[in-house]
């Protein structure tokens, strides 16, 4: 395992850059039979891959030594968003058994469809120049360590035969960044991650708190209006409710058809022991990952996720029938408009948490947090 700077997804050489983009999983169900479909999946890589070909022979590069690397290298990372959604789509329980071989199918089409798209584009373009050698010979000897690389090992033989034919356009075609904002944007699951909530509360401008639904939840409850928000499918399974060992074994089963590497949070329970976290980074490493986090919760004063909802006081707060108050996530909105107020730090009440509405919001370890119920509203690093 390697530490790396950004992007714990994307180990650069110097002068290196990133061209990163996301499958859209969600949308490669078939809602009917409740399986993929790997045809589209295949098809979107496929296309996936030259836009992103193109995009650095589009890209201006403000310095030449950026451009000399990005052009010799020629590296892109096609990513995921909404892998938890295709699962639950598919009746699958996000880091199960049956889970895990379903997703090392899907990442599996994902790299082999990635890299044979590739190799037609190097037909089509040229391999990418530091596949290149000054002599046949050379060359020979750059594209046989190529296939004989530690991940190509697993790939097929006529996709490894055919690179040491016509080389591969791109270095390097695949990663798992976190795409936090596109995916919250499209209304999915960001990256590889599982939802950490399928339904939260958020403050609005008023300081009431409204109750979100996570898109599929919400597709769900359309489809099955006799369903008890109590007892959910098992495959609408959190974050949360998912050992730590879970979380680790599927990014494992993912690493195994990543190049490049990937963003992914291993999520553990208030009360995990140094020696618990030990033990999950050796599983990862154990497990081929080239990287990981571990987030304890509650390791932190505060933090901008939490299921402990029911510690605070929501006298404005109403709850819906059947709804009980434990395991909510509060996000706190401060997206208003701030220009008849006397703000300095917090919401349209000033300073004045709109969480609990007892505490005053403070830059605490550069973080704005109330000084009551230690809730972060934006942070400043």
């Amino acid at each position: 395992m390697v530490a790396t700077n950004p992007c714990g997804e994307q180990p650069l050489a110097p002068y290196s850059v990133c061209n990163l983009a996301a499958v859209n999983l969600a949308e490669m169900a078939n809602k009917e039979t409740k399986t993929v479909d790997f045809d589209k999946l295949r098809e979107t890589v496929e296309v996936g891959v030259r836009m992103q070909d193109n995009v650095i022979d589009a890209t201006p590069y403000f310095l030449k030594e950026n451009e000399k690397q990005a052009l010799g290298e020629r590296r892109v990372g096609l990513g995921v968003m909404g892998l938890h959604d295709l699962l639950i789509y598919c009746e699958t329980v996000y880091g199960s058994e049956e889970g895990n071989k379903l997703t090392d199918q899907i990442f599996e089409t994902i790299a082999t469809t990635a890299y044979r798209a590739s190799v037609d584009l190097a037909k089509e373009k040229g391999s990418f120049p530091f596949l290149e050698g000054e002599t046949t010979e050379e060359t020979n000897r750059l594209r046989e360590a190529f296939v004989n690389t530690g991940y190509m090992q697993q790939m097929p033989n006529d996709l490894r035969d055919s690179i040491m034919d016509y080389g591969i356009r791109n270095s390097h075609l695949l990663t798992v960044a976190p795409t936090g904002s596109t995916g919250t944007m499209v209304g999915v699951s960001t990256g590889l991650e599982p939802y950490f909530s399928f339904s939260y509360f958020r403050s609005g401008r008023l300081g009431k708190f409204i109750e979100v639904k996570a898109d599929i939840l919400a597709e769900y409850y359309e489809k099955n209006p006799e369903a008890d928000p109590e007892k959910l499918p098992e495959w609408f399974v959190s974050a949360m409710e998912l050992a730590p060992e879970d979380h680790a074994d599927t990014q494992c089963v993912i690493q195994r058809w990543v190049d490049s590497s990937i963003s992914k949070t291993v999520n553990a329970p208030k009360g995990y022991t140094v020696k618990q976290v030990e033990a999950v980074y050796e599983r990862l490493y154990n497990g081929g990952a080239k990287g990981g986090t571990v987030y304890v919760d509650g390791s932190r004063d505060s933090q901008v996720l939490t299921l402990k909802a029911e510690e605070n006081s929501f006298e404005q707060l109403e709850f819906e029938d059947g709804m009980q108050e434990k395991k909510q996530v509060v996000l706190v909105d401060t997206i208003t408009d701030l220009r008849s107020t006397d703000v300095t730090i917090g919401s349209e009440v000033g300073n004045t948490c709109p969480v609990c509405r007892k505490g005053q919001v403070k830059e605490i370890g550069g973080c704005n947090t109330c000084d009551n119920c230690s809730a972060q509203l934006k942070c400043g690093l």
